[in-house]
Formats: structure tokens, C-alpha cells, sequence
């Protein structure tokens, strides 16, 4: 039982594999966080134009040129 442990112990075979899938995991951890906090400052930023167009004052008149002087 010794000899089997320890020849497995030895074997690499593998070891690169197990590397590329912690790396691709790390990765797509990463790309999801960075996609979560830049769609949440997008709606944030979002929110706050719509309430600053949506509580300014213009009055009805004060886009409308002068009557031209026939």
C-alpha cells in the first residue's frame, strides 16, 4: 500500500491540467466580479441623471423664440 501512495505521490501527470483549470477559474471569478460592480455603477449613474432631468424647473415659455415682426 506504501509503494502505491508513494507512486502516486510521485506522478505529475495532471498537475498542468489542474493548473489551467485553477487559473481559468480565477479568471472567470474576476471577469464576473468586474462585470457585476461596472453594471451596478452604470445603473447608479443611471438613477442619478434621471432624477436630476426629471426634477429640473423649465418653464413652458422660456424655449420658444420671438414672434418675427411682420
Amino acid at each position: 500500500m506504501k509503494s502505491r501512495f508513494a507512486s502516486f505521490a510521485k506522478n505529475e501527470d495532471g498537475a498542468v491540467t489542474v493548473d489551467f483549470v485553477i487559473i481559468t477559474a480565477a479568471i472567470c471569478v474576476l471577469s464576473l466580479t468586474v462585470g457585476l460592480v461596472i453594471t451596478r455603477g452604470s445603473t447608479d449613474l443611471g438613477n442619478e441623471i434621471e432624477t436630476s432631468l426629471t426634477t429640473q424647473n423649465v418653464p413652458a415659455t422660456a424655449a420658444l423664440p420671438a414672434a418675427p415682426a411682420d
